[in-house]
């Protein structure tokens, strides 16, 4: 069996090959289970700063789908965080807010959408992983039962692995995604893929491409 570095590696190895849509619509599944996750928690343990970007994260998946009106909204969400205390290089002197994994991968996935850089991509990647280490640790601080770490990181990279399986039967439409998809396609699209990719669950047993 594969360690969960060989399989990071391998992760970081396909989203370098695949094209920018690809990559994006990865990096806004990672930003939204994240997200997603972080939403369930008590109020109380909530970021304020992360759940304030649920918007900008909506509007990178109508951009990633194929709806180009949204690279305003996600252009402006960017831009209001890049003026804010909370982007700034006064490291542990400055809020740390912005460093909450789910508001990272947010915003790494709207530079991704809005840059198609491959780092980006990898960026939103590793914040899941890391996610998932801090998670253990808290387990281990609150004497809960905890898994065998290595294996919970594997499975999810192998989670990763299944999304970018998914994304790249859908290539030749997400190629062209940043001119602009049809609207029947975008609505397609949030149903065969946002759905699948937002689900904290594996998607590994799904069978079949996108219906032409």
């Amino acid at each position: 069996m594969d360690t969960w570095q060989e399989v990071s590696a391998s992760v970081e190895r396909r989203l370098a090959a695949v094209s920018s849509g690809e990559r994006k619509v990865f990096a806004a599944g990672i930003a939204e289970r994240l997200m997603s996750r972080h939403e369930a928690l008590p109020e109380e343990e909530q970021v304020s700063f992360t759940m304030s970007l649920r918007p900008l994260l909506n509007s990178v998946w109508e951009g990633v789908l194929g709806d180009t009106t949204a690279f305003t909204a996600v252009k402006r969400g960017v831009a209001e965080y890049m003026l804010s205390d909370y982007c700034h290089n006064d490291g542990q002197d400055g809020p740390d807010d912005a460093d909450e994994h789910a508001a990272a991968a947010t915003l790494y996935a709207a530079h991704a959408y809005l840059f198609g850089c491959n780092d980006f991509a990898v960026w939103a990647s590793q914040r899941a992983v890391e996610a998932i280490d801090q998670h253990l640790a808290y387990l281990a601080e609150q004497n809960e039962a905890l898994p065998e770490p290595d294996e919970a990181l594997l499975a999810e990279l192998q989670r990763q692995t299944d999304d970018l399986d998914l994304i790249e039967s859908y290539s030749k439409e997400l190629r062209y995604s940043s001119t602009g998809l049809p609207i029947d396609t975008s609505n397609r699209l949030r149903v065969e893929l946002r759905a699948p990719l937002s689900n904290a669950g594996s998607h590994a047993g799904r069978t079949g491409g996108p219906e032409r």
